[in-house]
């Protein structure tokens, strides 16, 4: 038998022995049931399935711009700054008459809006106590400032009294110190008019008019670490609470206006580190 013939009687053998193969259509052995193709064939392969086209969303109607929430005064001067300060960068890069001039025109116009605020704010205050900053703290009139520092002064001089029933002013001075001997007229005055007592300490031993009675440190000065003379603090002995007043020559009215704000309550919140614990001899 030639070999053709038996490669033919192979492939019908073959066939015959698996038909469920040759029926399920396994495009992989479809060949053993295709013996009419013969062994020399090509086939182009089968097309690829499409991929299903999506159906593109149909444009709705044309939006509405966004409105802007704000109110139209915000969005005006919002422009009005953006184009301010896009005029000076040009002026400023480019600086020719012309650019110069537009900036400066517009800076004039924006001025002139904000003396217009400026003048119907004043009036506002005229007439709504208030709102005026006139009346509101510390005066500027002369004469109302004259009535102001006099209810100031008998206010603080009554706080003080107050003050000396239980604090003393530490008063650490130098018998060779010139600012020494010129401020200690100044605080004997204070504790004749105000009631608060003041015990001076000198630090070399020397001594002032006016406090014959002066001791000598015996150890606060270092504890308080005082550098500088003279040197003055408010101190409670029964606590040993002490809070530095100033240092150099001070004032009446400066005496008055530190005292008071040293024993107020929030002075300790503000500066916690002012205040100081020491055992009083």
């Amino acid at each position: 038998m030639h070999s053709i013939q038996r490669l033919v009687l192979l492939a019908l053998i073959a066939a015959s022995a698996f038909p469920a193969a040759s029926a399920a259509g396994n495009e992989s052995h479809r060949f053993w049931g295709d013996t009419w193709r013969g062994w020399h064939f090509y086939e182009d392969p089968a097309p690829e399935a499409e991929p299903p086209r999506s159906v593109p969303a149909k444009p709705g109607g044309p939006r509405a711009p966004r409105r802007d929430p704000r109110p139209p005064e915000l969005v005006e001067l919002e422009r009005l700054r953006q184009r301010v300060e896009d005029l000076r960068g040009i002026a400023v890069m480019r600086p020719t008459e012309a650019n110069v001039r537009r900036y400066m025109e517009l800076e004039a116009k924006v001025v002139a809006q904000a003396s217009a605020f400026a003048d119907v704010a004043q009036r506002v205050a005229w007439t709504t106590p208030e709102l005026d900053p006139s009346l509101q703290g510390r005066p500027v009139n002369a004469k109302a400032l004259e009535v102001f520092e006099a209810q100031q002064l008998g206010e603080r001089s009554r706080s003080i009294a107050e003050l000396g029933r239980d604090h003393v002013l530490l008063f650490f001075f130098r018998g060779d110190c010139p600012y020494c001997h010129a401020f200690a007229p100044t605080l004997e005055a204070f504790q004749g008019r105000h009631g608060i007592r003041v015990e001076a300490v000198s630090l070399d031993g020397g001594a002032l008019p006016g406090f014959a009675s002066a001791r000598r440190d015996n150890g606060a000065a270092t504890a308080l670490r005082v550098a500088q003379v003279p040197a003055v603090y408010l101190a409670q002995p029964f606590t040993g609470r002490i809070v530095p007043i100033g240092f150099g020559v001070l004032s009446e009215s400066q005496l008055l206006e530190r005292i008071s704000a040293a024993a107020a309550p929030a002075f300790e919140a503000m500066v916690p580190s002012a205040v100081r614990q020491l055992g009083m001899p």
